[in-house]
């Protein structure tokens, strides 16, 4: 067997350390899509042996052939279980831009962890969250990181994540004014493109991609045949044409052409050739061609730039009144790994040595894609914070420093890699590239990248709002209304509510009024009028609401007082399915009841039940009276005299009237109104109705003889929390499925919601085999049923070497019942143990986290 520590020395997607990692991640994206098409025949999964599988996938991703590696690794896991394949198998999910695949098996990895183990794939889930766009559950797992790394530049990278997934979470979503959409199916293919430029008439566009632009083929042999090309497609009627290579003068046979962009005049292109060394960029440099009258070129080497580091991304700029070019590098003495360089243009085709923009734009991570426009450097980097990967960010020059750059906000940026920006000569159109979920792509949602196209509206309007209370503190959970007026009626309303903050952002329609209202629990609303009418210029509208608090209502009055007659609900007053056998929650009311007998001895009650009206009229008369005599027996049982209780069963005949506090507690019904039939099927939902039908099912007493009044404090008999529940239709409320079947704590569904998933509901989760003879094989079965509302679907097994599993990976419907057949070989065991069992459903819980159920037997070997 190889031995797993091999595995980590394999190609560039192993479990190296993160800042070498973070280091790689500024090679050219492209490299890593190369490998995407060098698909090899190999022999078929079901027919090799584990090592051969673990060979064969160490030998596809020195190919780089990342995708059919992965496959082996997961066949072998499945063949060996071998808990050293799990980093290796999540890295490679991750660095293929999988991030769904990613986390589950991050997190199959770290369930049963301890705390301090496993730092960097803590790290690596995190950044999967956060590529995913669950913002709260990265948090959390950056949290947890930062608490097991001592490294400063960690800590500074991490903090940076925090404080982008938290800016993620209050960003408007999509700016006002401005339009993206995809650059067409001509232009994008299921692999990824790069670096898109215009001409200054708009009339064509270059970008980077491989050569073999479209499906995956299975090849032999590919060798070097696959190179990335600078391409040129033509705009007709305001659609791209299907793409052509530049010729040879720019794209040179063995070379990698990528990452062009052209001069402010159109004249010059600048790009880069790259030479792979196996999979890491070898001699990267940028060249520059000129256009003539038969189109480009032959290209020639920049002087002055280029050197014994990585040179890429170049792009023309102007700094001090001087042409610059600006371009990316990872030379010695740089802010983070890679930097954005300039190097001012001296004639002839030289330049001046490079100078590093400085800490400003240069952070601890990595900047990349150079764009210069009217004095604005637009970037991407991964060290600022931001919402994906790497995101678009600016800064202004003012001719002597850098402003602090800015994030571009959402719609530019997503939560994955947005990069290569470019605007026209008019500065309101342009492209960018993004492998956000929506765009085509070769394997997963997110693989590969697409090019984009944005426009932004030249005169446009927004609002933003800001809800504070009268103290200037900002009001968390606020509701804001803008409404479109016509003809001073309100027209079309777009409502939002900030649980996380007191921000709201409104595009704003031209030549409209509005009124905008804000609403906050406990402090009275407020509103505003505006309109767009007349405007000349784009504007942005701002206002702070400062809500006015409520005043607190007088606390609840401690004690009640009951008069003769009065029926009082006995609220945890609970019965069994068809029983009338008082449950022990119920006791808690009946002792009141009977310390009340106690303290006013001439007093005579009578103990009434009530059932809803569904069910069979004399049934439910019956067992409403047997109910009733069933709480008076337990009085007289504790001491209260038989003649001073009068058991009545009403059955159906009386529906309840909904008091004031029902009314409060349920906001679809209304004080005074009876709980008749018809009311209640009127109901729009079935959840309103059974409440409904629980108010009808309860368990009074009255004074109906001796004292007037009583008092007796109000929480005395109001519900109190139970953990168990009935299934009585006739007299109990009916709860949802998912509260009332019990989840057993070695489910990873225990203390979550249980909406719309499989329970599996086993018959046993430990099996002790007893004594077991060294060298016999045992065989059992884990029986189950699928106690929720979905099909169950079972992905994989794990459990130890000495555990052979067998089961069915088919869908088990809601209500069906499934096995997993155990056979223990015992020949390589010792002494007593527990075997852990692990099942890994294809289903994921409501937070998008496998479900997991764990299970276990047991033995004691005799020798």
């Amino acid at each position: 067997m190889n031995n797993p520590g091999k595995f980590r020395k394999t190609g560039t997607l192993n479990r190296e350390p993160i800042k070498t990692h973070i280091m790689k991640r500024l090679l050219p994206l492209f490299i890593l899509t190369i490998g995407t098409l060098l698909q090899v025949d190999a022999q078929p999964l079901n027919k090799a042996s584990y090592e051969t599988m673990i060979e064969t996938a160490e030998e596809l991703v020195d190919l780089k052939d990342y995708y059919n590696a992965l496959d082996w690794y997961e066949k072998a896991f499945e063949e060996r279980e071998d808990k050293a394949l799990i980093p290796i198998i999540a890295k490679m999910n991750y660095e293929l831009r999988d991030y769904g695949r990613a986390e589950r098996w991050y997190t199959r990895l770290l369930r049963r962890a301890e705390d301090t183990e496993y730092p960097e794939e803590r790290y690596y889930l995190a950044r999967s969250l956060k590529m995913q766009g669950k913002y709260d559950e990265a948090i959390l797992a950056f949290q947890e990181y930062l608490l097991l790394t001592d490294d400063p530049d960690m800590k500074k990278m991490v903090e940076n994540e925090l404080t982008g997934c938290e800016m993620a979470q209050v960003l408007p979503e999509n700016p006002q004014g401005v339009t993206i959409e995809s650059a067409g199916r001509d232009v994008n293919s299921p692999t990824s493109e790069y670096s898109p430029t215009m001409s200054p008439d708009g009339n064509t566009l270059y970008f980077a991609a491989l050569e073999e632009r479209r499906e995956v083929t299975i090849i032999k042999d590919a060798g070097d045949d696959f190179y990335a090309k600078i391409y040129q497609s033509a705009k007709d009627d305001d659609e791209w044409d299907k793409p052509d290579a530049l010729d040879e003068k720019i794209n040179r046979p063995g070379f990698h052409s990528v990452n062009p962009s052209l001069s402010p005049d159109g004249r010059r292109m600048y790009f880069n050739r790259v030479q792979l060394q196996g999979n890491k960029p070898g001699e990267t440099k940028i060249y520059w061609s000129e256009y003539g009258d038969g189109g480009w070129l032959s290209a020639n080497e920049v002087e002055g730039v280029n050197g014994d580091y990585l040179a890429l991304h170049p792009t023309v700029g102007e700094l001090f009144g001087k042409e610059v070019l600006f371009f990316v590098s990872n030379m010695e003495g740089g802010h983070g790994n890679y930097d954005i360089y300039y190097a001012t243009y001296e004639g002839a085709g030289k330049y001046s040595d490079p100078v590093n923009l400085g800490e400003t734009i240069n952070s601890i991570g990595n900047e990349y894609s150079p764009h210069y426009h009217d004095g604005t450097l637009y970037f991407s980097s991964d060290g600022h914070p931001g919402l994906g990967g790497y995101d678009i960010f600016y800064s202004v020059w003012d001719g002597s420093s850098w402003s602090q750059p800015k994030n571009m906000g959402k719609s530019f940026n997503s939560s994955v890699d947005d990069m290569y920006f470019r605007l026209d000569e008019s500065g309101y159109n342009g492209y960018f590239t993004s492998n956000r979920p929506e765009g085509r792509s070769l394997k997963s949602k997110t693989c590969c990248d697409d090019i984009y196209s944005f426009n932004i509206a030249q005169l446009y309007a927004d609002l933003v709002v800001g809800v504070f209370s009268e103290e200037k503190k900002p009001i968390l959970g606020a509701t804001v209304k803008l409404v479109k007026m016509v003809n001073d009626t309100p027209g079309e309303t777009d409502a939002k509510t900030q649980e996380k903050g007191n921000r709201f952002d409104y595009g704003l329609e031209l030549e409209a009024p509005y009124k905008v209202v804000a609403t906050a629990e406990g402090y009275y609303p407020d509103s505003v009028g505006l309109n767009t009418v007349g405007l000349k210029e784009s504007k942005t509208f701002e206002h702070r609401f400062f809500l006015k608090a409520k005043p607190v209502p007088p606390a609840e009055p401690e004690f009640d007082t009951i008069t003769i007659e009065e029926a009082i609900v006995l609220e945890n007053i609970l019965y069994e399915f068809d029983s009338d056998r008082i449950l022990p929650e119920a006791e808690s009311d009946l002792e009141v009841v009977k310390g009340l007998m106690e303290q006013y001895p001439d007093m005579r009650i009578e103990l009434s039940a009530h059932t809803d009206y569904r069910g069979d009229d004399d049934y439910n008369q019956r067992l409403s009276q047997s109910r009733a005599e069933s709480a008076r027996r337990w009085l007289i049982r504790n001491g209260i005299s038989r003649s001073r209780i009068e058991a009545v069963g009403y059955g159906e005949t009386k529906w309840q009237t909904v008091s004031a506090r029902a009314a409060t507690m349920n906001p679809f019904l209304t004080e005074g109104e009876v709980l008749t039939p018809e009311y209640i099927d009127a109901l729009p939902t079935k959840e309103e109705q059974e409440v409904a039908h629980l108010l009808n099912r309860r368990t009074e007493f009255k004074i109906i003889e001796g004292p007037t009044s009583i008092t007796i404090k109000r929480t005395e008999l109001r519900k109190k929390p139970t953990t168990k529940s009935s299934n009585d239709r006739r007299s109990l409320p009916v709860m949802p499925q998912q509260d009332t079947i019990k989840v057993s704590e070695m489910s990873s569904l225990y203390g979550k919601s249980l909406k719309q998933v499989p329970i599996m509901d086993f018959a046993e989760r430990k099996v002790a085999l007893g004594k077991v003879k060294k060298g016999e094989t045992r065989e059992f079965d884990y029986t189950f049923t699928n106690r929720g509302t979905v099909p169950l679907q079972i992905s994989i097994i794990t459990a130890c070497e000495c555990t052979t599993t067998d089961y069915s990976t088919e869908p088990v419907a809601p209500g069906e019942t499934g096995k997993i057949h155990i056979l223990f070989d015992s020949s390589e065991k010792d002494y007593e143990e527990i075997i852990d069992v692990t099942v890994m459903l294809e289903n994921v819980d409501a937070e998008g986290i496998p479900i997991i159920e764990n299970l276990e037997y047991s033995f004691d070997i005799e020798k």
